[in-house]
């Protein structure tokens, strides 16, 4: 199958599962899901929790995701000018649209995915379950709101997974160094 061939698949897979023009509670919820992995939400409420808890498990739990989701962006943002594919074309998600003409790979897919695999390894097992629900729901929404194709999906999902797995297995001689350097408590 040629390249061509792909991504003609992809564009009619995608637009198939396309809600964004049609009213309803089908597109109410995707609208939900794909705001819910924006970033300036998980990094705001990463560092409120950092602030406001005096559990150390959860100040190591978001200076370890909020160090994870900073990595990821640079890495999907490299990946996105490197590659430069267009969104597809759609009058929802205009923040988007303009901050980021490029779709692929998905950062929201590889943010949440990340968050998924980041929350599985920290613990609790409760907040891993709750999150490998919701990855795919964010991923999918914003295939349903036309900020992305399928193969993005699919792309964003990996990447978020593979700098998750690489996070997990770096951050605690990471944090023992930024920790010795910093005058305030990391937990």
């Amino acid at each position: 199958m040629r390249l061509r061939s792909i991504l003609e698949l992809d564009a009619r897979l995608s637009n198939h599962l396309r809600v964004a023009e049609r009213p309803g509670l089908l597109r109410n919820i995707s609208v939900f899901f794909a705001h819910s992995g924006d970033s300036w939400f998980w990094g705001l409420a990463l560092i409120l929790l950092w602030l406001f808890t005096n559990d150390p498990f959860w100040k190591k739990w978001a200076v370890v995701l909020f160090g994870g989701i900073s990595a990821l962006a640079v890495i999907v943002m490299a990946l996105k000018f490197t590659i430069r594919r267009r969104r597809p074309e759609g009058e929802w998600g205009g923040i988007y649209r303009n901050t980021d003409p490029h779709s692929f790979p998905s950062g929201h897919a590889a943010r949440a995915f990340l968050i998924a695999v980041m929350a599985t390894g920290l613990g609790p097992a409760w907040m891993g379950i709750i999150l490998w629900v919701w990855a795919p729901l964010v991923s999918l929404a914003r295939v349903a709101m036309g900020v992305h194709y399928a193969s993005d999906i699919v792309a964003g999902m990996l990447v978020g997974i593979i700098v998750a797995i690489f996070g997990l297995e770096v951050y605690p001689p990471i944090l023992a160094w930024v920790h010795s350097w910093l005058w305030f408590p990391l937990w």
